[in-house]
This record gives structure tokens, C-alpha cells and sequence, in this order.
């Protein structure tokens, strides 16, 4: 088959495309032929060498969706999409014409999707799912924060917030289609007075900073009393710095979430408890953009503004 390969990392020019045997799946895996792949920033971070869970050689990718061509009976010949477990990391990814993965990682597409939306959806979804439900556990009536909803992690989170009935979900950016109460212009306003503001001086229950760097500390000082920040990102310096002393008087808690950390038995949980959501339309597809897999060289050093998906 063909696939994306690069067999050592630092530079995107280590990629090419090369013939390699089909994956043989493991018990309890599933062979899937891929009809589309999608290309995500950590996927170019990876050929970088700029992911300690990274071995050579390696065929990346993260997210897909396809058919099941081997497997258990029950879902041979079904149309399935998935990501997580260091999908494109540790083990081949999607960046092929053919993936093996465990199959509680094949979840059922949904209905209303094509194999290119279903594609988009997987880290972008995955990881605001896991931001604000697993580790944030917001609750109805709370307030949410979301910085850089102009990403794809943003946006979602946005959406997520909403639906779980969060009391707000105030942002910092001009995608007005976003289910959002109130935004904050930060060329104009000061996040957590802006914050504030809006929330009779109590704060944000919940922060998802996706940003790092200079605003951390600001999204620090925007949190309610026992108020929950989570962090994903940060800037290329990692080191951050805050008031402690009003840190612990707040009783704020800080918590991490690194993406590729989520297992395939969650990333299907996830997907699953997403899907009524995306059948629903609750949760829209990202506007992608099909490219064939002779063009990957080209998108791994320009992605396009809109979702590349690979067709395989």
C-alpha cells in the first residue's frame, strides 16, 4: 500500500510517500481502508521531532475515517472514524491507504456525515471533549471561559460548553456563529476585568486557555473562587509565571491536558457520546478541503487555512 513515511525527524523534508505492506491487525484490532484522512497541526509538529512519544519510522497521522475491510463480523464492511492512542506517534497513522486499529477506536460514522467531515472532527472535538467534560467537569450554570476560538479546539469547546448548559461561554473572538453569550476584544477590554464584568465580579468557573504565555496568568485572574483552568498549549517559551498568594486564596486549581494522552478506549467513549450531538447537528463538521496523497508533501509545508483531508 501507500502511505506517508518519515524515518527520522527534524524536518519535513524527511517525508515522502513509499509503498509498505499492508498493517496486519492485532486481536481485537481492525483493518480499516481509508477514504479520508485529515492533516492537523500536531501531525507537522510530529515530523519535527516536537513529540517525546514519537518513534521512527513512522507513518503519521491522527485522525480518519473508512471502512472496515477485517475484523469482528459486526463491523466488517461498516463505514467507521476515530482517532487517539498515539495514533501516528507510536504506531502507524492515517496517513495511508490502509490503518489497523483497536476497534473499540472504530467508532460508527455518523449518519449525516461524509467520510472528509468525519475525518475533521476527531483531535479538534477529542480534545475540547476532554477539556471540559473529563477534567474541567463543568456543570449547567457555570461560566465558561474559551480563549482562541478561532481554532479548531476553541470552537469546539464552545459548542460543548454550550450544549452541557453552561451559564456563559465568553470568549475572546469575532466567530460570531458560535453559541457564545458574551466576547471579550482584547484590544480594547482587559480579560479579567472584561470577565468580571459580565459575571457580577464572581469570575469564570472554567477556563480553557489554549493560548499559554502571557495570557495565562490573565486567565489565572479571571477565575471564580474554586474556579477550574485548563491548559493545552503554550507559547514556543513554556515557563509561565503568576501571584501564588492569590492562587491559593482563591482556591484556584490548575489542570493539564496533553491530547495524545487520550487512550483509544477514550477516544471512542468520546466519539460515542459526541455522535448523537453531531447527528443532531449540535456539533458541525469543520469546512474541509479534499487533497490527494501525492499532494501531502506540499500540505505538511503550507496548510491550507481551511481542514486538509487526505484521500488515500
Amino acid at each position: 500500500m501507500r502511505a506517508l513515511r518519515f524515518h527520522q525527524t527534524g524536518s519535513l523534508d524527511n517525508l515522502s510517500i513509499e509503498e509498505i505492506p499492508l498493517p496486519v491487525p492485532a486481536p481485537g484490532e481492525v483493518l480499516v481502508q481509508v477514504k479520508a484522512a485529515a492533516i492537523n497541526p500536531s501531525d507537522i509538529k510530529n515530523v519535527l521531532g516536537k513529540m517525546r512519544q514519537t518513534t521512527v519510522p513512522r507513518t503519521p497521522g491522527r485522525d480518519y475515517a473508512g471502512i472496515v475491510v477485517e475484523g469482528p463480523e459486526a463491523l466488517r464492511g461498516k463505514p467507521v472514524f476515530g482517532s487517539g492512542g498515539l495514533l501516528g506517534f507510536n504506531r502507524d497513522g492515517s496517513h495511508a491507504q490502509f490503518l489497523a486499529v483497536p476497534a473499540v477506536a472504530a467508532i460508527p460514522l455518523p449518519k449525516n456525515l461524509s467520510f472528509e467531515q468525519a475525518a475533521g472532527m476527531g483531535v479538534a472535538y477529542l480534545t475540547a471533549w476532554a477539556a471540559m467534560v473529563n477534567i474541567a467537569r463543568i456543570q449547567p450554570g457555570e461560566t465558561a471561559l474559551i480563549l482562541g476560538t478561532t481554532g479548531a479546539v476553541g470552537s469546539a469547546a464552545a459548542r460543548i460548553a454550550h450544549n452541557s448548559k453552561a451559564r456563559k461561554a465568553s470568549e475572546i473572538s469575532t466567530h460570531r456563529d458560535l453559541p457564545v453569550a458574551d466576547w471579550i476584544t482584547l484590544e480594547t477590554t482587559d480579560l479579567s476585568s472584561g470577565v468580571r464584568a459580565m459575571t457580577n465580579g464572581r469570575g469564570a468557573d472554567v477556563v480553557l486557555d489554549v493560548v499559554g504565555g502571557a495570557m495565562f496568568e490573565k486567565c489565572l485572574a479571571s477565575l471564580a473562587p474554586r474556579g477550574r483552568q485548563v491548559a493545552i498549549s503554550s507559547n514556543p517559551d513554556p515557563r509561565v509565571s503568576f501571584n501564588l498568594v492569590e492562587f491559593y486564596h482563591n482556591q484556584s486549581q490548575l489542570l493539564g491536558l496533553d491530547s495524545l494522552s487520550i487512550t483509544f478506549e477514550e477516544s471512542g467513549e468520546i466519539l460515542r457520546l459526541l455522535t448523537p450531538g453531531i447527528e443532531a447537528g449540535i456539533y458541525p463538521p469543520p469546512r474541509v478541503e479534499t487533497f490527494a496523497l501525492d499532494e501531502a508533501l506540499r500540505l505538511y509545508h503550507e496548510l491550507p487555512r481551511s481542514k486538509p483531508i487526505l484521500i488515500p
